[in-house]
């Protein structure tokens, strides 16, 4: 479904700065159906590779395949078309406080010039999808956390893409909540078949939500496996370090001592 072949991207020197490499040599797959997630440290280069995927960054070079088609060789008039194969869920929800939910949901729809009939079509069932039936006529400041993310996952889900890509999409998010999201993300994988990836900071996202995970460090993807593989046996001391940072995350803040009678 995905296929990213040798992608390189450096930002060009400005203002006096040098030129900045943000992606080294990168090669992944993503089968049809597939959760893969990636994941490193701020500046790793995750989020410009996924915005590699839909062409808002253009690699340096390299090629980007989606089903098939190398979509950086593609023209000014037929990316817009291809975008609307993938769907985008974003860390900070960017809903219109103005509209609805519906009417949020929809807004992508609209804009590519869609019919009422047709945005009603797409719109109404998506809404018990995300368990947000009984919120259609609300506004963003009536919603919670979490709400505002399964619009915003509606939204992603609007155009009836094949992909859909997640950037850090719990970040936001409190424990509880994270749960329920990507237990959404999961069911919709199932129910639809679609091909996700996620870009998360987290360990517990990859192993809640990711059939595979691609660790990024400096540009590059430094290790890559099943979740299972690599929970069970990390090569690279990234993945080392990142799984050793989400044990002490559940490490108790002040451990309780056990004090010595009578002293």
């Amino acid at each position: 479904m995905i296929r990213l072949s040798e992608i390189h991207k450096t930002y060009p020197a400005r203002r006096g700065s040098p030129a900045h490499v943000a992606l080294r040599g990168i090669n992944l797959d993503v089968a049809a159906g597939e959760i893969v997630g990636v994941i490193g440290r701020s500046g790793a280069g995750k989020s410009t590779l996924i915005r590699c995927i839909n062409l808002l960054e253009v690699p340096t070079s390299g090629a980007v395949i989606v089903n098939g088609v190398d979509v950086t060789a593609l023209s000014k008039r037929d990316l817009p078309l291809f975008r609307r194969q993938l769907g985008m869920v974003f860390q900070h929800f960017n809903l219109l406080s103005s509209r609805t939910v519906y009417d949020n949901i929809a807004l992508p729809l609209e804009l590519a010039g869609a019919s009422k009939a047709d945005i009603a079509a797409a719109v109404d069932p998506l809404l018990p999808l995300v368990g947000l039936e009984d919120k259609r006529d609300r506004y963003p400041a009536e919603l919670s956390g979490g709400q505002k993310q399964r619009v915003g996952i509606a939204r992603a889900l609007s155009s009836n893409p094949k992909v859909v890509l997640c950037d850090e999409v719990t970040s936001a998010l409190d424990p509880e909540t994270t749960r329920q999201i990507l237990s959404l993300l999961r069911d919709i994988n199932k129910r639809l078949g679609l091909t996700m990836v996620v870009i998360t900071h987290e360990m517990a996202v990859v192993k809640q939500l990711c059939d595979r995970v691609a660790v990024m460090d400096g540009g590059q993807i430094v290790e890559e496996g099943s979740v299972d593989a690599i929970f069970s046996d990390p090569k690279h001391a990234t993945t080392q370090s990142l799984l050793a940072d989400e044990f002490l995350d559940f490490r108790p803040a002040h451990p309780v001592s056990n004090p010595v009678e009578g002293a």
